[in-house]
């Protein structure tokens, strides 16, 4: 993994709710995302996004998995989102509630509420997801 240095300039950006912002494509095909702009203002040391559940969850979308990331942590915004981690078990989250997941831990998501939304901040902001199955 090769993380940017936290010596590097780190410049101002803003980012307001805009709609329009979210996106698909990213990691969770089953999910869209409104990037922050945490990247670009911290040259790549870390990110933040919001993701929305823009699918009903289905077991199927549930693959075991592990980011390849020196800090990751989850808020949850709106609604509820559970995870299984490896050698933690089940956790959910509601609106308010926070996890930091430990690096490279294995899990798999194994549900959310219809108005579920996230905010996920991680460091790097570029890593590599490897699926377990």
């Amino acid at each position: 993994m090769n993380t940017p240095s936290s010596n590097e300039q780190h410049r101002f950006v803003l980012s307001h709710h805009d709609e329009a912002a979210f996106k698909t494509g990213g990691l969770r095909s089953y999910s869209s995302y409104r990037d922050l702009g945490v990247a670009e203002a911290t040259n790549g040391l870390a990110r933040a996004h919001v993701i929305r559940m823009i699918e009903p969850y289905r077991p199927e979308l549930s693959v075991r998995h592990h980011h390849d990331v020196q800090f990751q942590m989850v808020y949850c915004l709106r609604g509820w989102f559970e995870t299984e981690f490896e050698g933690v078990g089940r956790r959910r989250l509601h609106a308010g509630s926070s996890w930091v997941q430990p690096p490279n831990i294995r899990h798999t998501v194994v549900g959310w509420s219809k108005d579920c939304e996230l905010l996920e901040i991680f460091i790097p902001a570029e890593h590599e997801t490897a699926s377990d199955a």
